[in-house]
């Protein structure tokens, strides 16, 4: 991720769009329902987005066709769920294949489905696991981001592998061969943006309680016992 112009086969290419499609829409129909039913979010909707684009950015090359870099996807999933930060998703990789040439728009399909798709969905799923087993929210927050980060280029890996799969061991071997040059940097990556998700999702219970209480990552306070309703 993001993965060069012209770096897959038309076919596959398309394939990509076609498999993500469903997805954006379905993001873009929750993101209308979020704005209507909790118009003072917008602020955080925004916010989520230009954290996922400004941490994307940041890219380190590699030799794979490809880069590495922190997703910053795992924020916008917690706070508006998986549908939602895949449609901010999408228009973070557009934005950043037609201004700053990452990606492309060939491709836009994988890397949407990669990062827009794959990576806010482990993020959601990840974080409503560890709250439910009980995890406190920093523990659920550093785990949710930093294995949707990880998500994000297993999937980069796999879609490299079905390209261009080893001519002897085939697309095993191809996987495990991305996968392996995509680890030396993806994995301090994924700790690094699991530690700065952590460390905005405390600002922010600072900074706008209500709002993360309104979403339902704070617990509203429990009534105090005889006061009046």
């Amino acid at each position: 991720m993001h993965i060069a112009e012209g770096y897959l086969p038309p076919v596959q290419a398309a394939a990509w769009f076609a498999v993500s499609t469903p997805f954006v829409v379905h993001g873009a129909r929750s993101l209308v329902h979020e704005v209507r039913a909790n118009p003072e979010a917008k602020l955080l909707l925004g916010a989520s987005g230009a954290f996922a684009f400004v941490l994307s950015a940041l890219k380190i090359p590699s030799v794979t066709g490809s880069c590495s870099h922190p997703t910053g996807v795992g924020l916008g999933a917690i706070l508006f769920r998986a549908p939602v930060m895949s449609v901010l998703g999408t228009i973070v990789l557009l934005f950043q294949a037609l201004l700053l040439a990452h990606g492309g728009l060939s491709t836009l399909g994988a890397n949407v489905f990669s990062m827009a798709v794959v990576g806010p969905w482990v993020a959601y799923g990840v974080y409503r696991l560890g709250r439910r087993l009980g995890g406190g929210l920093g523990v659920s927050v550093f785990f949710a981001a930093a294995l949707a980060d990880l998500a994000t280029y297993c999937v980069t890996s796999a879609q490299l592998a079905l390209a261009f799969p080893d001519p002897d061991s085939g697309f095993v071997g191809a996987l495990a061969k991305f996968g392996s040059i995509f680890a030396l940097t993806q994995i301090p990556l994924a700790v690094s943006e699991g530690l700065l998700t952590v460390l905005v999702i405390r600002l922010l219970t600072r900074v706008s309680p209500d709002d993360l209480r309104r979403l339902g990552i704070l617990r509203r306070p429990a009534p105090t016992p005889g006061a009046v309703a």
